[in-house]
């Protein structure tokens, strides 16, 4: 019913504030915003670590030459302050979002339960999306079953981590 693959940085580590706002929503297209590494805060929290790392070891002393440290410390400063995305159903997620689009006009809170899905005129942007998301560790819903089971799945397992 569902499927994933585990990708480094791809699940958060304990419960942040951006992993609890995310946790519970099912974007339409089926993405699990608690999968979401921008979502649930580990782009953040890996940037933060990134740079402290760097700083800490004296990286930017002893490190090669043809890195711009200055400019690399900046960049993960600013992405490590950034806001994470709120989630789908929240307003985040892709701008202008077909799928999303699509969904709230037929009144349908998951692409799974569409009686179109075989002339979605969307299949093709919602195949990359989810193949996308697969690819990176995101959990995905492709097929119709009980939401609320599935994310209780998730969220428990994202817990025994």
């Amino acid at each position: 019913m569902t499927r994933s693959r585990r990708a480094s940085g791809s699940r958060p580590k304990g419960k942040s504030a951006a992993f609890e706002n995310v946790k519970n929503q099912l974007a339409y297209c089926g993405l699990w915003c608690g999968s979401c590494s921008v979502g649930n805060g580990t782009v953040n929290e890996l940037s933060r670590r990134c740079a402290q790392t760097i700083t800490d070891y004296g990286v930017n002393e002893w490190g090669p030459k043809e890195v711009d440290y200055k400019a690399m410390l900046k960049a993960l400063a600013i992405v490590s302050t950034m806001g994470p995305c709120l989630g789908c159903l929240k307003g985040g997620g892709r701008t202008g979002c077909e799928i999303r689009a699509c969904a709230i006009k037929k009144g349908i809170t998951e692409c799974v339960d569409c009686a179109d899905q075989d002339s979605c005129p969307n299949g093709k942007i919602l195949h990359h999306m989810r193949s996308g998301a697969l690819r990176v560790g995101m959990k995905v819903k492709d097929k119709a079953g009980d939401s609320s089971k599935i994310l209780a799945d998730w969220i428990a397992e994202v817990d025994s981590v």
